[in-house]
């Protein structure tokens, strides 16, 4: 995701409700990205529905121009803004196509959202997967297989950047071989949205580990190379539970189970005593 003109924020903000009580840092335009979301939630905002502009939002939100002007730029990044320059800041309208309007709010820091999108997932992906192995043709499996060592080749490297390509690149590759387009654009949509969830609850950070998630892309693609749909769709029904517990386990860790870092680590790391500078979200999880 090419998030290269967020400037690096001067103001920094860390909240109990947010994993500040552990001592856990997270940038300002994090929370005030999650408050944006919220805001449009309640004000029953829809795609194409106008904000307020920059200084309207701080006031809003209760924090600075510049800090409320990185959240926008991520959001709209993130494909949940429209920014269009002399008429202002917009509630996008969904790349997928997707007409419901619910998920306009979206949250993807909410655990109530995450898991039902992960539930969502789990119907479309595994049928996918089923359909994949009954009807694959040779050339599908093929680009299926690549695409599943490919994710395993980065995964054991440690390679987020390569993951995240072949990754999204295997699960294209499946939606393709079930011949079913309305299936194939459910799964680009619903990960385009688990993506928001990677980028504001994991940044700089993974769910889980790359190498595991690669190696399940491999099962996956024997069982549809062997034309099983049954072992397929379980197979892929297990690789996203496995993704489900590694968010469950991260978000319990962010906000509960980390330890507070001392005062003096944390000024010796950090002169300002605001935590690091890096606005640049994750490209992935291991999904």
């Amino acid at each position: 995701m090419d998030l290269e003109g967020v400037p690096v924020s001067e103001e920094r903000k860390v909240s109990a409700k947010s994993g500040g009580a552990t001592g856990r840092y997270r940038p300002g335009y994090e929370l005030v990205a999650e408050q944006l979301l919220a805001y449009i939630g309640e004000q029953d905002l829809r795609p194409g529905d106008r904000l307020p502009t920059e200084a309207g939002l701080a006031e809003i939100l209760g924090t600075s121009r510049n800090v409320t002007r990185e959240a926008v730029k991520v959001l709209a990044a993130l494909g949940r803004l429209s920014v269009r320059r002399g008429a202002g800041i917009f509630v996008a309208e969904s790349p997928g196509g997707l007409a419901e309007d619910h998920l306009t709010h979206f949250q993807p820091t909410s655990m109530e959202h995450v898991l039902m999108l992960l539930d969502y997932r789990t119907l479309i992906e595994s049928e996918t997967a089923r359909r994949a192995a009954a009807q694959a043709t040779p050339i599908e499996v093929r680009d299926i297989r690549e695409r599943a060592e490919h994710s395993l080749d980065a995964g054991r490297a440690n390679n987020v950047d390569a993951f995240a390509a072949a990754d999204k690149q295997f699960h294209d590759a499946v939606g393709v071989a079930a011949h079913n387009v309305f299936l194939r654009s459910s799964v680009a949509n619903v990960r385009r949205l688990a993506a928001q969830s990677d980028v504001l609850l994991f940044h700089g950070d993974t769910p889980g580990s790359l190498e595991v998630a690669g190696h399940q892309h491999v099962a996956i693609a024997e069982a549809i190379a062997s034309g099983d749909p049954d072992r397929a769709a379980e197979l892929m029904d297990e690789h996203i539970t496995t993704t489900r517990h590694q968010f469950e386990r991260r978000i319990r860790d962010r906000l509960f189970n980390v330890a507070p870092r001392t005062d003096a680590a944390d000024a010796s790391e950090h002169p300002d005593g605001v935590g690091p500078t890096d606005t640049t979200p994750p490209v992935t999880s291991a999904s």
